[in-house]
């Protein structure tokens, strides 16, 4: 089973920017559908973002729309998710993970393969 590493997270103020990074080994993430989702103290996991396998279609969350881009590297193996606009309300554990073969439509309820550990995002002034 592959594995998936996140980097890129810290602290922000308002307004602020970040690229998140989701490595993978043991796996070839241009074959796989790979969503990023995010979980807030107290509150429930929630899918963020996803780039399906094979075409590159995209798709995010209403609340990221406009402010948040998914895109692939094949040569590196690598997703990111490029985070503008950061709202305090964007403070979360951001994760990555892999589907294989998986179309990203309704990404929030597929069946994903992989997961990496997190890494924190805080945006505070």
């Amino acid at each position: 089973q592959g594995q998936l590493v996140e980097s890129g997270g810290g602290s922000v103020q308002p307004g602020g920017s970040l690229r998140l990074s989701c490595a993978a080994s043991g796996l070839t993430l241009q074959n796989y559908g790979v969503g990023w989702f995010r979980q807030a103290p107290g509150k429930e996991r929630e899918g963020v973002s996803c780039i399906s396998a094979h075409d590159g279609s995209e798709y995010y969350v209403d609340s990221v729309k406009g402010r948040f881009t998914i895109s692939r590297d094949n040569a590196k193996n690598t997703v990111y998710l490029q985070m503008n606009s950061l709202q305090p309300e964007d403070t979360a554990v951001y994760y990555c993970a892999a589907a294989y073969q998986a179309m990203c439509v309704m990404f929030w309820n597929l069946d994903f393969d992989s997961w990496g550990q997190g890494t924190q995002v805080t945006v505070s002034s």
